[in-house]
């Protein structure tokens, strides 16, 4: 991290600059309530910030989420160095946090496994973002990685950790934004990537995994929807229900979004498993736009009433906490 010259103590400030390490400032983090400045360059490194330094925010030197990098490219699959085994998709992120009140801007949060250079694995989920803890806030934020980008969690089956994502860009081909977080998205762009398969779909945006106990899973509102690939190519979610939690009832909305043609506007649910159909699941839309939300089978894309809409804003979603723009300290 360099000398403790780096910073101030009066200010609660570390400064992170190329040759130095991210993990090795938040290791010097002594309590809650810390700032860590990261300035523009390359930072090749996983990041993982545990549950006591709470309160701790995350953000760039710059405004441009892209001058200031963090990236690596464990998968799955890839084995541990110790020999112990693979990572799993959970132990593949570049970045970590289990602490509550993380606050994160104005970087890039990247995973640039390819599964082109590596045949030979097989568990190909490769993690940008593994967020856990509640309250936690991420804003201009790029996350970057093909499957499993996002991993939006709970600490626990029966913790209910809220997080909001304002402004920020998301992109990948399979799962890409997973969890069960009750999780907003404000005015977020999703991206989906041009995937070499030749069958359809190439992907699925969402997969939630939501708690049963919990109301509140995932909320995308006033977000956009765009694809690298060509149209009708993705699907919209399909719902998780992991081996290890058969109970949970995945909960997804989306609302007054901007829906590209990348998005299959005839069929934009299908099944992870067919144990587990969509249909059976919390999924629902209201007033979205662009081509890819034309409503040709009812059926298949099941509508909020302006009543039902009322429940389903960031503020019921969040509760009791309020997170505000970050600003500069």
């Amino acid at each position: 991290m360099g000398s403790a010259s780096a910073f101030t103590r009066d200010r609660r400030v570390l400064h992170v600059r190329p040759g130095d390490s991210v993990q090795a400032a938040v290791d010097a983090v002594p309590g809650r309530g810390w700032t860590i400045v990261v300035h523009p360059g390359t930072y090749r490194e996983v990041v993982n910030v545990p549950a006591d330094k709470e309160e701790l925010t995350l953000r760039g030197a710059s405004r441009d989420p892209r001058a200031a990098v963090v990236v690596y490219d464990n998968a799955n699959g890839t084995q541990r160095p110790d020999g112990s085994g693979t990572y799993g998709t959970a132990g593949s992120a570049t970045f970590a946090s289990a602490a509550a009140g993380l606050r994160v801007r104005d970087l890039t949060l990247a995973n640039d496994w390819l599964r082109a250079d590596h045949p030979d694995i097989t568990g190909t989920q490769a993690v940008a973002a593994y967020l856990t803890g509640d309250r936690t806030h991420v804003e201009n934020v790029r996350l970057l990685a093909h499957q499993d980008t996002l991993f939006a969690d709970t600490t626990a089956l029966g913790s209910f950790d809220r997080q909001c994502f304002r402004g920020c860009y998301i992109e990948g081909d399979v799962d890409f934004v997973f969890g069960r977080a009750t999780a907003v998205y404000e005015h977020c762009h999703f991206r989906t990537l041009q995937r070499d398969v030749a069958f359809t779909p190439k992907g699925m945006v969402f997969a939630p995994s939501t708690a049963r106990a919990n109301p509140h899973g995932f909320l995308a509102v006033r977000c956009r929807f765009s694809s690298g690939a060509e149209d009708g190519a993705y699907k919209l979610a399909r719902p998780w229900v992991p081996s290890y939690e058969t109970t949970a009832w995945p909960s997804l909305v989306v609302r007054d979004s901007l829906i590209g043609p990348g998005i299959d506007p005839v069929a934009p649910y299908t099944n992870m498993r067919d144990a587990y159909p969509w249909q059976s699941m919390r999924f629902a839309e209201y007033r979205n736009s662009g081509p890819g939300s034309v409503i040709t089978v009812p059926g298949n894309r099941p509508q909020l009433t302006g009543a039902e809409a009322a429940s389903h804003t960031p503020a019921t979603y969040l509760g009791d906490w309020k997170p505000q723009q970050i600003r500069s300290f």
